[in-house]
């Protein structure tokens, strides 16, 4: 119904919702391993029903205002995703994650997508501290948190079992007033 575009390579944002479902499927399969690498997302939907399940729960989140899911299209293909997550508007919080299929990676996708969701966060819905949580090995996603400008806040160690390995979780986080200020002077640089 309606997608923001995200350059001039055909990559597209766009809501993730539970019709989606059979395009979900087939994403999650042509990325289940990689993906799974740090994070279960996706990691038991393996029919259908279950994606749709997946995607009806964060419908359902969205409609509470407490977090939600917005696919990456490539080329009008799904190849993964990005979301907000512990959504409180009221106390100026939330949390962001992002996950890719193979393919998709090394375009910047995720980290133009999470331009747009932080700007939407700060600016319209006076979020002030968006947080970007990964496990310590999982370099492309705490790259991602460099390249958005974030601040490591510190280390939960060994605070994810995961995989049979209890994994260190990394905190890194941006704060409104260092969000609007590094947009400006980006846009300062533009001219």
């Amino acid at each position: 119904m309606y997608a923001i575009s995200l350059g001039d390579d055909g990559a597209e944002l766009r809501p993730l919702e539970p019709w989606h479902a059979e395009e979900f499927l087939a994403h999650l399969d042509r990325g289940r391993e990689f993906i799974g690498r740090f994070i279960p997302f996706g990691s038991k939907e393996t029919d259908v029903a279950s994606a749709r399940a997946l995607l009806q729960r964060y419908a359902d989140m969205r409609a509470a205002d407490t977090g939600s899911l917005h696919g990456l299209w490539l080329e009008g293909k799904l190849v993964g995703g990005v979301l907000f997550l512990n959504f409180r508007a009221e106390q100026g919080n939330c949390e962001v994650g992002c996950w890719l299929e193979p393919a998709a990676t090394g375009r910047g996708l995720v980290t133009r997508a999470m331009r747009v969701l932080i700007d939407f966060a700060v600016e319209q819905r006076g979020i002030h501290r968006v947080e970007w949580v990964a496990a310590a090995g999982n370099r492309p996603s705490l790259n991602v948190a460099r390249r958005l400008g974030m601040t490591r806040d510190g280390v939960h160690r060994e605070a994810h079992p995961y995989g049979g390995v209890r994994h260190d979780l990394e905190v890194w986080s941006v704060l409104a007033p260092e969000w609007r200020s590094a947009r400006a002077r980006a846009a300062h640089n533009d001219h």
